[in-house]
């Protein structure tokens, strides 16, 4: 029995602790638009997280919608994912974009 290829899910999300809002989706896309999205984010730095459930669950939304409450605690351990790179490879790049 042969394997069937997965289709390649993203979603971009920001975040801003002093807009006292939920992330918001900025990014979705599947097949070649999620590797050029990819690809877009590794020529940029843009850290990249991993989570096959939680790509599923975002494509469902809109672009500009922001995350529903029932998914803070999953994309928190993103923010924390994200934190810990800006303190480990330090944040000032980050802050010249």
């Amino acid at each position: 029995m042969e394997k069937k290829k997965k289709t390649k899910q993203v979603a971009a999300l920001k975040y801003s602790s002093t807009d006292n809002r939920a992330p918001e989706i900025i990014g979705l896309g599947s097949g070649e638009i999620a590797e050029k999205i990819i690809e877009k984010a590794k020529e940029n730095d843009i850290p990249i997280y991993q989570n096959d459930e939680l790509v599923n669950t975002l494509n469902q939304f809109k672009i500009g919608d922001e995350i529903p409450p029932e998914l803070y605690e999953v994309v928190a351990e993103i923010l924390v994912f994200v934190s810990n790179i800006d303190k480990k490879y330090g944040d000032e790049k980050w802050k010249t974009r």
